[in-house]
């Protein structure tokens, strides 16, 4: 009973934890103001509940290749803890090799997505994955990512989520 009543008042930490932050969010500074809303909560709850109309897409961070947008749906990639996360990106978007300090897992959302595994890409060894599909790869694991057709991603994981190129040089916020 007693470790139910831990489980119980973590959840309940967290929870209260979620609501504050969301009550606090700042938007970035790439988003627009006529775009920014907060997600629908239920008063006095950290209940979230949200359409894809009421998700806030921006731009993915520096350390991936431009043409991506991203949507946080739940806690801050940035900061321990856990985070989920959807990304969208057209026909053709890659994510060179790199590996994450922590588990990375992935669902499909809707077009097709690439993954494969190794320091360098094989294309005759990248699984593609359709809408509905699912990979995770453990802390450290070297994969890259295509996206084929107009592609959307849920990332889930443990923060702060960090990506690490295995060639630095493909690392988009060093080539500036």
């Amino acid at each position: 009973m007693r470790r139910v009543t831990e489980i119980s008042s973590v959840l309940v930490i967290a929870a209260v934890s979620f609501a504050v932050a969301q009550d606090h969010a700042v938007a970035p500074a790439s988003a627009k103001a006529s775009t920014v809303s907060h997600p629908a909560k239920v008063k006095g709850s950290a209940h979230v509940a949200l359409n894809p109309s009421d998700m806030q897409w921006m731009d993915t961070p520096p350390t991936l290749a431009r043409g991506a947008q991203m949507a946080v749906l739940f806690g801050d990639p940035s900061k321990t803890g856990l985070f989920i996360l959807r990304v969208k990106a057209g026909d053709g978007y890659r994510i060179a090799n790199h590996w994450h300090p922590t588990d990375e897992h992935i669902s499909v959302i809707s077009g097709t997505f690439l993954v494969s595994a190794g320091d360098e890409t094989d294309v005759s060894k990248e699984m593609s994955l359709s809408a509905g599909g699912f990979t995770t790869m453990p802390a450290r694991m070297h994969h890259a990512a295509k996206f084929g057709g107009d592609t959307e991603i849920e990332v889930s994981g443990m923060g702060p989520f960090q990506i690490n190129y295995v060639n630095p040089a493909d690392d988009p916020s060093k080539s500036h």
